[in-house]
């Protein structure tokens, strides 16, 4: 997955420092699109590259320290080019995609939090934390992170696999964010219910993946139909979902999601009903 990257180490740890002419700086332009380089040598831009306008530090990875550029380069660099998450997805691998998913979580949420929500006042960075702080009435704002499920639903041999109506294109499994006051599981019934119009039973939890595309926290569950299999699909959601045997799901095709691994696990008969 996208966070497998031993025996390299990202450090998300904050620290309060500046930019060196060595340091990666990673830029976004108004769109959200990074800034990366052509030659696959010379991946992301130097602090003496982007001399000015101002810059966070972000996180480091294995001895190199990445900071993100908190103003929008519109135009690029020679040598590089803007590429959307998704097409950064695609092209990347390794903790290269790792760091882009990272650095895009932060910029964004950076880039919406420019005004305290309570009085207004413009906000300023905690110089001890990650964390940006009002200087009128000190209400302090942390990252956001969303929780969200990935649900693989088995029935004997078979996987419900799924297909969203717009966006992402390859299969894919029930998901959706979790609501106020819902625990992870009554999120996977509901999701699946409001889906698919499937019940289901035996709930269990498989792993967890950070996914800075969509700042969320993805947790994996597999679980049971419980009853009737028959779908109703949610026709405004997906444009396919349908029960797959093992020998028949088609994989998507990297290996960076949460998703494709849970697909890969059932297909391999790692898992299945009666886990």
């Amino acid at each position: 997955m996208i966070q497998d990257i031993y025996p390299s180490r990202l450090n998300n740890a904050y620290v309060h420092c500046e930019i060196e002419a060595e340091d990666y700086l990673l830029a976004f332009n108004k769109e959200g699109k990074i800034l990366v380089g052509t030659d696959p040598v010379r991946l992301f831009p130097l602090g003496k590259d982007i001399t000015s306008g101002r810059q966070v530090y972000i996180f480091s990875l294995d001895d190199k320290r990445f900071f993100l550029s908190l103003d929008n380069i519109e135009k690029p660099l020679e040598g590089y080019d803007f590429y959307s998450i998704r097409d950064a997805r695609d092209r990347f691998s390794g903790k290269e995609v790792f760091a882009i998913f990272t650095a895009y979580h932060l910029w964004k949420w950076y880039s919406d939090n420019i005004y305290c929500g309570k009085c207004a006042q413009k906000l300023e960075h905690s110089t001890t934390e990650r964390a940006l702080k009002c200087p009128k009435c000190g209400n302090i704002i942390y990252p956001r992170i969303n929780p969200a499920v990935i649900v693989g639903v088995t029935n004997g041999d078979r996987l419900l696999l799924t297909k969203y109506r717009t966006g992402y294109g390859h299969n894919a499994l029930v998901a959706g964010f979790t609501e106020i006051g819902e625990t992870l599981e009554e999120t996977v019934a509901r999701e699946v219910m409001e889906e698919t119009g499937l019940k289901v039973k035996n709930i269990r939890y498989y792993k967890s993946q950070p996914w800075g595309m969509a700042l969320d926290i993805l947790t994996g569950f597999y679980c049971d139909v419980d009853g009737d299999d028959t779908i109703h699909m949610d026709e405004g959601e997906l444009k396919y979902a349908e029960w797959v045997k093992r020998e028949d799901i088609e994989l998507q095709p990297n290996n960076l999601s949460l998703t494709n691994e849970m697909m890969k696990m059932f297909k391999q008969g790692k898992q299945s009903f009666s886990e």
